[in-house]
């Protein structure tokens, strides 16, 4: 019995001692090269996905409603919620496929396929032919998102994703100010018996078809498929990936099967469905905002030009404040304190809106909600990422949080009625109620999380090595510590 107690004690440290020497010149080249050859990338991705599916709230103040007979009712509300529907449902086959049918070939698909899926809503003449335009859209959308985080991943060590998250991410309200500012030039044209909104459609659409077919040729599908890369490099970037799991996987990236074992881990894992309904809490103001943003400022009195102007400054304040808490949050490897924080301040510019009595102040709310509602996204999808290990757990469990998350379009795409114009006081409301429930969960998972390392740090879960492969434990390995 002593000789086999001898035999656990020596099994057990040595599956939680890892070597872990670093060639910090080697390692910061290695980043380099990744952030020039695959963020831009990403960004753009990013960036024409968001200008593609929020569009529809530039056409609506440039005459799409008009045209197609949808002004009053809720049939515009509809064509935005018909668009989460194949988005949702796709999202897990999709992250399952990336690995499978090639990174590099399969995101660039999705782009070009969505590109011309948006140029040929500038066709539309009826409310059917804009739905059916909207489906085919999420659809192609839908594993965007999940896909690109799950490619970062590849790449990047943990504590390196928020700051790569949230330099593609700070896309999304750059494309409100960049849509913003096309769609007032767009909406001016009028050639061949199409005037305004098709434009903004036309144009837009035929940009991304053109980024989707550049990107096939430079996204490389993995870091050893990466040709900017020298053999010491490549080899490189596979060790540390395997030295980041701290005992999550010893299998390279390369080498990693789909197994249901790995499905099953991470539809057990609490983490997944707590980051899950964290996410689509924050997503309903930010998908509203995102959406609606067009039309609460021209409630405030402002023509249409000069509203897809004035949608411009909130959005670069946002782009700026998700570049700078992505920094400032790998820094300090916490995503909990600055999720609390920025829901904090979208609270303050959501009761602005809804009690001031003059413009300016209620406009100055608009860059409070775009501060704290946009650095939250990249901040869930560090947390996430981080958070479920290895390759297989994660794109199982991103898909689910994805796919949870996005149901709350079916709320954030129903509360700015057009019968609440121009206040939309029931659309502030909601939204500023789904701010303080976000607050409440991020609290749950930090003190679960807390809870879990500390029960870790004292050896409370090294039995996990006694009872199986110790290189199929992913997240559930002693070694590994959750990220607060």
């Amino acid at each position: 019995m002593e000789g086999a107690k001898i035999l656990d004690t020596t099994r057990v440290e040595k599956a939680i001692n890892v070597d872990e020497t670093i060639d910090h010149d080697l390692d910061k080249r290695v980043n380099r090269k990744f952030d020039i050859h695959i963020l831009p990338w990403l960004f753009g991705i990013w960036l024409f996905s968001f200008i593609d599916r929020s569009n529809i709230g530039n056409a609506r103040i440039a005459g799409l409603t008009d045209d197609l007979g949808i002004t009053k009712g809720t049939k515009f509300n509809i064509a935005l919620l018909v668009f989460y529907i194949p988005y949702i449902l796709v999202d897990v086959p999709s992250n399952l496929l990336v690995k499978k049918l090639r990174a590099g070939i399969y995101l660039p698909a999705l782009i070009t396929v969505w590109g011309l899926v948006c140029t040929f809503m500038g066709f539309v003449q009826s409310f059917a032919g804009l739905v059916v335009c909207r489906l085919l859209l999420g659809l192609c959308e839908g594993g965007i998102l999940g896909g690109v985080i799950i490619y970062l991943a590849m790449f990047y060590r943990r504590h390196e994703m928020l700051l790569r998250s949230g330099m593609f991410y700070c896309a999304a309200p750059l494309s409100g100010a960049f849509g913003g500012l096309l769609a007032s030039g767009l909406a001016r044209i009028e050639v061949g018996g199409y005037s305004k909104w098709p434009w903004i459609f036309f144009i837009e659409g035929v940009v991304t078809v053109l980024f989707g077919i550049v990107s096939f040729f430079f996204m490389p599908d993995t870091p050893a498929a990466a040709g900017f890369l020298n053999d010491e490099e490549k080899e490189w970037a596979l060790r540390r990936m395997r030295l980041d799991g701290a005992g999550a996987t010893n299998v390279d990236i390369e080498d990693e099967k789909l197994d249901w074992y790995w499905v099953k881990m991470a539809l057990k894992a609490p983490q997944t469905y707590l980051s899950a309904f964290i996410w689509f809490f924050l997503l309903i103001p930010l998908y509203s905002f995102s959406l609606f943003l067009p039309s609460i400022i021209a409630g405030m009195g402002y023509r249409s030009t000069t509203a897809q102007l004035f949608t411009v400054p909130p959005n670069m304040a946002a782009f700026i404040t998700v570049i700078a808490t992505a920094y400032a949050s790998d820094k300090v490897k916490n995503r909990g304190y600055f999720i609390i924080g920025g829901c904090i301040v979208g609270v303050c510019g959501y009761v602005m809106m809804l009690v001031a009595k003059t413009n300016a102040v209620r406009y100055a709310g608009t860059f409070l909600v775009a501060i704290g509602v946009f650095q939250g996204s990249p901040m869930l999808m560090g947390w996430a990422s981080n958070n479920l290990a290895p390759h297989y757990v994660r794109a199982v469990g991103i898909g689910m949080v994805i796919s949870i998350a996005n149901c709350s379009a079916f709320i954030g795409t129903f509360i700015y009625l057009q019968r609440d114009s121009p206040k939309y006081a029931l659309g502030h409301s909601v939204s500023l109620g789904a701010l303080v429930i976000t607050i409440v969960l991020v609290a749950m998972q930090m003190v679960y999380l807390g809870r879990e390392n500390r029960k870790r740090e004292r050896g409370e879960r090294h039995d996990r090595l006694l009872q199986g492969d110790a290189d199929r434990l992913g997240h559930r390995h002693p070694s590994f510590r959750f990220t607060l």
